[in-house]
């Protein structure tokens, strides 16, 4: 995959990474109120977790890591009543500006080196740990008592780590020259998504499947395909782990890739005429594929 395709990825994912963080500075920033509303607090949990799952398919680890943390905190919400005060706001405020430091840096310096991060990881370690540390406190406190209201419907525990393993794989591909075995291997990595889903929700299949319909057509090149087959699936994984899978649709995009037909061309059966016909029709990556196709056949 070209340098433009992994540009467009990385777009995609500040920005949807940015949307995220106005949810949780906007809970946050009114957690009183955010804490008495379940909707509100899941939503705050799948941003943080979003991001999350973000970074770590695209292996920013710090960002990963950071949004983690954030992530373990709107979880005791989830299930906890907590008394909210000052000093638990400015501590999220802390575990945010983290987190959102280090999105900024991505978008300004898309080349943010993995010992960067890190380092505004560690030093932000403090931060985190007085937070688990106060939220342990609340917890024991005559005011923490369990919440009433059952869990937010994630499915299995490791769904989403099984769905971005598989991602990370199908990106590691995309950044390859295509060919014919990869475009297969591509293509078995959908059929290795559709079996995390457990529950065999359709909307799931769909959009797996659309997916595996488009990566097939040897008329897109990778550099097409990746932003476009990675941010559906990612999306999709998201709504599915979250227990949402009715709102798992795929984008006009997606579906634009994979309903578009291979073109049928007659030539006669002169090998000269066949291969100059072929030169003015197809790119160099679909060359390639014919004549690897021919060696092999």
């Amino acid at each position: 995959m070209d340098s433009a395709s992994q540009e467009r990825i990385l777009g995609y994912f500040i920005e949807e990474a940015k949307e995220h963080l106005e949810t949780l500075e906007k809970g946050i920033l009114d957690l009183s109120s955010a804490v008495e509303d379940p909707e509100i607090v899941k939503e705050m949990f799948r941003a943080a977790h979003s991001i999350k799952g973000g970074a770590a398919m695209l292996g920013y680890t710090g960002i990963q890591r950071t949004a983690h943390r954030l992530e373990d905190s709107f979880k005791i919400f989830q299930e906890n009543s907590i008394p909210v005060d000052s000093r638990l706001e400015q501590l999220l405020l802390g575990g945010y500006d983290v987190l959102k430091n280090l999105v900024d840096k991505l978008e300004t310096n898309q080349e943010l080196s993995e010992e960067e991060s890190i380092e505004v990881v560690k030093h932000s370690e403090p931060i985190f740990t007085q937070l688990q540390s106060y939220l342990e406190q609340l917890l024991h406190t005559s005011e923490a008592l369990p919440y009433s209201e059952p869990s937010y419907g994630y499915l299995e525990d490791d769904l989403g780590t099984q769905i971005r393993e598989i991602l990370l794989e199908m990106l590691s591909l995309f950044r390859q020259q295509a060919t014919l075995q990869n475009r297969k291997e591509l293509q078995h990595f959908c059929d290795d998504l559709k079996k995390v889903n457990i529950t065999t929700e359709p909307e799931w299949e769909i959009v797996v499947q659309t997916a595996q319909r488009a990566i097939a057509n040897p008329q897109h090149n990778y550099s097409t395909l990746a932003p476009v087959v990675l941010k559906d699936l990612k999306q999709a994984g998201d709504l599915l782990e979250l227990g949402k899978a009715a709102q798992i649709v795929p984008s006009d995009g997606l579906v634009e890739l994979a309903s578009r037909e291979i073109p049928f061309i007659l030539v006669p059966l002169e090998p000269k005429t066949i291969v100059i016909t072929l030169r003015q029709m197809l790119t160099e990556e679909q060359l390639n594929q014919v004549r690897q196709a021919l060696q092999y056949s």
